[in-house]
């Protein structure tokens, strides 16, 4: 009995033995298949692998757009208040997983509140008027005329546009073609105000083309401006501006105003947050205010600008023959914008002869402000190193910046 007793208790010992060596083989089993799993997960949630997953990689291209774009502001130094706020949200936009651009994501809810609603570009117009001292117009107010024929680039633009769209098959509507002449007024917010009114989707690369010709004024104006003008033309010297009043500066916004409360409303969102923060600087009793809008106030919503201009750079709306189109078509704007400006100031030499006009001022009647200022002083001084076109060449620049402001207000007007 005790040897029968002995075998029993070595089998089931032994049953016992095999069992929980099978148990331990399948959880050993399951656990390596749960480990090789989750890796797999890991490596497929990383950015690398989500790149090639959707897209063909057109996101990294994104991505590596956003790193140039980094490059170009801080080593070339083209515009680096907004190229890099744009670089950074190109690579956010771009990157998948992250959930910056979905629904509740944070460049979502900075475009949808601050570019949707426009509250941004009307911030910053309140910025730049606080910035802007209009003594040079205001001492020589027919400069106002070459602000106006620099305008020139928007709406011959508006028409290339139209006619290349049909062309090329390229699909741009009315509304498109508005918001893409809108570059050639060298203007960066008002280039991204009416985009996101008529054309969201092309607010990336119509906003990278604004602000990337504003910066290479230097390289794309001189040509424009030698081709057009004789030497003569360029040595012509102007006479200094007189002094104005402080009276005078408090005032003009205040005029500017009025007349676009009464011509062009349609304007006033943008005009008339440019003169508030032109009044706030030039009252003198405010100067907290200005202070506030010149720094605080400004540097925040460009940042916040750039950011969600950046958003709209998504791979699927920028990699497209569009953006080319867009970018050839603003240049095309920026350099009959240049050329209106300079030939119009040859008109108003013609028919004024006893109080001539430096022709290079002309170019200045674009937006770019300051830049486009001093490369019309820069190219006199070359011609004469005593001519100092400066103070005239400002004015056309200050004149250029209302114009194209009246230039969008227009078309607001037309396409409401």
């Amino acid at each position: 009995m005790s040897s029968k007793a002995g075998r029993v208790r070595w089998g089931l010992a032994a049953l016992l033995t095999l069992s929980a060596g099978a148990l331990v083989a399948a959880e050993t089993a399951s656990g390596l298949t749960g480990l090789a799993e989750g890796t797999r997960q890991i490596l497929g949630s990383t950015g690398l692998a989500r790149f090639f997953a959707d897209g063909g990689g057109k996101p990294l291209l994104m991505v590596c757009i956003g790193f140039e774009l980094l490059y170009l502001g801080v080593a070339k130094q083209v515009e680096p208040l907004l190229m890099i706020p744009i670089g950074f949200g190109a690579v956010f936009a771009n990157t998948p997983g992250a959930g910056m651009v979905q629904e509740g994501g944070f460049l979502r809810l900075v475009f949808d509140a601050g570019l949707q609603s426009e509250v941004l570009p009307i911030l910053v117009f309140m910025g730049i008027g606080a910035m802007c001292d209009f003594a040079p117009l205001i001492a020589n107010p027919r400069l106002a005329l070459l602000g106006a024929a620099a305008q020139l680039g928007v709406f011959g633009t508006l028409i290339g546009v139209v006619l290349a769209s049909d062309v090329l098959g390229l699909g741009f509507d009315i509304r498109h073609a508005c918001a893409i002449a809108i570059i050639g007024a060298a203007d960066g917010p008002t280039s991204i105000y009416l985009s996101t009114r008529y054309a969201p989707e092309l607010m990336g690369p119509i906003a990278v083309a604004a602000y990337s010709y504003m910066a290479m004024v230097p390289l794309i104006q001189p040509p424009v401006m030698r081709a057009l003008t004789t030497r003569a033309e360029r040595r012509i010297r102007m006479p200094l501006n007189r002094e104005v009043s402080g009276r005078e500066k408090m005032l003009f916004p205040l005029v500017v105003l009025a007349l676009c409360v009464l011509l062009l409303p349609s304007a006033l969102p943008l005009l008339g947050s440019f003169c508030f923060g032109n009044f706030v600087r030039e009252c003198g009793v405010a100067e907290r205010l200005s202070n506030a809008l010149q720094n605080e106030i400004m540097n925040t919503s460009t940042i916040l600008l750039g950011l969600g201009v950046g958003m709209q750079m998504e791979s699927s709306k920028f990699l497209a023959p569009v953006t080319l189109a867009i970018l050839g078509l603003g240049l095309l704007a920026f350099v009959v914008g240049t050329a209106g400006g300079v030939l119009f100031a040859k008109v108003m030499n013609r028919c004024s002869p006893a109080n001539p006009v430096n022709p290079l001022i002309g170019s200045a009647g674009v937006s770019a402000f300051p830049m486009a200022a001093r490369v019309s002083h820069k190219m006199g001084q070359a011609e004469d190193r005593d001519n100092f076109l400066i103070f005239q060449a400002m004015g056309a620049n200050l004149a250029g910046q209302i114009g194209s402001i009246v230039a969008a207000g227009v078309i607001l007007a037309l396409l409401g």
